[in-house]
């Protein structure tokens, strides 16, 4: 064959090679470009969900269908049973008329709740306050709570009881070694081991009227293996440099390691200190810090992290109980989130930030809310949850329908991408209410509570908020609202799978070219050197130049030249 010559220089073996080569470059230039596309599709595929609400809201506490009760229910935290997945729990703190707090359980998953009494423990004043709710891995259900004393109401004592498997009735509570001034007391229990429960607070020197005294407060953490009975000593968890902490949140993760995220209000002693004296106004015009303290050791050791040294104060706090930032932990990945608002925008926003190597460094913030940045609305107090498919939920309270700025909704939105990104909003609650009733409106300084309640499973999410719709800045009366939202998730391949056939798709590609290439250079210049001669070009005479005689040829004459002799 002709392929098999030797032409215009080049090697047979090599003109051998060019059909071979340059229909396997071409073929895996192909397949790359086809894996790059398939993985643009899948990635679409997979971030392609529907949420909606499924239902309308739904109370909580059997007091919110009755006018004469004007109970000022807020801060809930809601949990799930890891043996009965039907069986729920909500805690939550009473504020007005008086400190108080409750405890309602479901077991239809949430459709209808019924209200648990909460034991006196003996010798105590019946002033039970800021409770915290956790299922053990056994099933078994831990109330902690703190009881109150004297004229400024300050915790005396923190407590635990218990629920079991089928039982309408807590246990008597046991005492926790836990000493006077503990505040901000949040319990979890161990997803693993049953009977292993924790604690973190704040352990305070000495207060005063709605504030601390001085800095120096530190964020404690205590474990308990026999569920509350007996107690580790206490472990010191914020670093002894960080005078004005707040608010720990506590999670664990897949392993051993433990996660504590706080703020850190730096020199904020209008809040911290309660300069405002409780009244209303601007925001501290400084900077706070968000700070993520973890354990790798099941809370022996701790070690931190800055999660955001920026942050931007959007409102006046009480120091007593502050509003709390969320933390969740993908128990799949071990990919830890944390959330709360953020005003360097000139409003309050929801951001998110998240770590892939158990809080090592951070990634963010990304802001969630889904309005036009400086749109003077406020977007607030975030709650994080993750499903078991590793969505990530958000839920807070929202202004965006309000000019005023005033009117508060619930919002849920998600994200399938680690907190990169979220879905557009959906709203939760049926009808907006007043973000001014509540405990401190008289003085301008209304507080909704510390936290929103969120449960997440693959195909729907529970959420639970304070919601003022039956109250009056008279009443106060505060009740919890509760909603479900349905989720439509399309399963696709992981992330990691999705890169790799990115990136594969992309490097078969260029080794294509790089194969298909360089036979195409040696045909084009096969097909100049085969191409036939041009007419040859004439003489300066008119002449061919083959038809002039040489001008050396034996007998040629030349003009000018002498005859011989």
């Amino acid at each position: 064959m002709h392929w098999q010559r030797k032409q215009a220089g080049v090697p047979a073996w090599r003109l051998s090679r060019v059909p071979l080569r340059a229909l396997f470059g071409s073929a895996l230039l192909l397949f790359g470009l086809g894996a790059v596309l398939l993985s643009a599709y899948v990635d679409s595929r997979e971030t392609a969900f529907g949420v909606e609400l499924s239902g309308g809201n739904r109370p909580v506490n059997a007091g919110a269908a009755d006018p004469v009760d004007i109970s000022a229910h807020n801060s809930p935290t809601v949990v799930r049973s890891p043996v009965d997945a039907a069986n729920l729990a909500v805690a939550n703190r009473i504020d007005t008329p008086s400190f108080s707090c409750a405890l309602h359980v479901s077991s239809d998953g949430g459709a209808r709740w019924s209200q648990i009494s909460i034991p006196e423990p003996e010798g105590e004043a019946p002033k039970c306050f800021a409770p915290d709710v956790a299922f053990g891995a056994d099933g078994t259900l831990y109330l902690s709570f703190v009881t109150l004393e004297g004229r400024g109401n300050v915790p005396s004592a923190a407590w635990i009881a218990t629920l079991g498997r089928g039982s309408e009735v807590l246990s008597p509570p046991v005492k926790t070694p836990l000493p006077e001034l503990s505040f901000q007391v949040r319990l979890v229990a161990d997803p693993i081991t049953p009977k292993r429960v924790y604690l973190t607070w704040l352990q305070a020197a000495d207060t005063g009227v709605l504030r601390f005294t001085g800095p120096g407060n530190p964020i404690q953490f205590a474990r308990s293996d026999d569920g509350g009975s007996t107690w580790e000593p206490p472990v010191r968890v914020s670093d002894q440099a960080r005078g004005r902490v707040l608010a720990p949140s506590l999670a664990p993760g897949p392993g051993r390691e433990l996660y504590v995220l706080y703020l850190d209000l730096g020199e904020d002693t209008l809040d911290y200190e309660g300069g405002h004296e409780g009244h209303g106004g601007p925001p501290y015009p400084g900077r706070w810090q968000l700070i993520l303290s973890r354990s790798l050791d099941g809370g022996s050791t701790w070690e931190e992290t800055v999660v955001e040294d920026a942050l931007v104060p959007t409102e006046r706090l009480v120091a007593l109980f502050p509003p709390y930032p969320s933390l969740a932990v993908d128990r799949s990945s071990g990919r830890v989130y944390a959330a709360f608002q953020d005003g360097r925008l000139g409003d309050p926003d929801v951001r998110v930030w998240a770590s892939g190597d158990r809080g090592a460094t951070w990634e963010g913030p990304s802001r969630v809310n889904d309005t036009p940045e400086r749109d003077r609305r406020a977007q607030y107090l975030p709650e994080l949850a993750v499903s078991p498919t590793g969505r990530l939920d958000v839920v807070y309270y929202d202004r965006r329908s309000d000019p005023g700025n005033v009117l508060n909704e619930v919002s849920f939105q998600s994200s399938v991408d680690g907190g990169r990104s979220f879905a557009p909003r959906v709203r939760l609650s049926d009808r907006p209410f007043d973000s001014r009733i509540g405990f401190g409106s008289e003085r301008e300084l209304p507080d909704l509570g510390s936290r929103l309640g969120l449960l997440s499973a693959g195909s729907r999410a529970l959420a639970v908020w304070t919601d003022t719709r039956a109250g009056t800045e008279a009443s106060n009366k505060q009740d919890l609202a509760s909603a479900f939202v349905a989720v439509t998730e399309r399963s696709g391949p992981s992330r990691l799978v999705r890169d790799a056939l990115r990136y594969a798709g992309l490097g078969l590609a260029v080794l294509g070219v790089l194969l298909v290439a360089p036979p195409l250079a040696l045909l084009r210049k096969r097909a100049r050197d085969a191409a036939p001669a041009g007419p040859p070009e004439a003489s300066a005479t008119g002449a061919p130049p083959e038809a002039s005689a040489p001008q050396d040829a034996p007998g040629a004459s030349r003009p000018g030249a002498r005859p011989g002799p």
